[in-house]
């Protein structure tokens, strides 16, 4: 069973739109990677029984919470609890990637 990961083995790019990738998931939680080139955004969203955190490995996204749009960059972790519109644009000049986990899992 692999229980390690690394981030950067894991770092990819989509050209029509972000990518995304999947590192552990289980019953109770999803944990994955997402991967936004310039430009590229994640529509915002809501999840009705799902918490979800955004954690910035590398870059600065502009992430919709709800009804503000806050920046968070690397080394910092957006939450976004269940219920809660949310969504991010990398409206910056280089890779956005985030380390991405829901629970429960979808």
């Amino acid at each position: 069973m692999d229980l390690i990961k690394r981030i950067a083995d894991h770092v990819g790019q989509r050209p029509d739109k972000f990518f995304k990738t999947t590192l552990f998931a289980s019953e109770t939680l999803l944990l994955g990677l997402n991967c936004l080139e310039p430009g590229q955004v994640q529509a915002p969203h809501d999840h009705a029984d799902q918490d979800k955190f955004y954690y910035v490995v590398a870059g600065n996204g502009r992430f919709w919470l709800g009804d503000e749009r806050v920046e968070a960059g690397e080394g910092e972790v957006v939450w976004a609890p269940v219920g809660v519109v949310h969504g991010v644009a990398n409206e910056g000049n280089g890779r956005l990637t985030l380390l991405v986990g829901i629970a429960p899992a979808p």
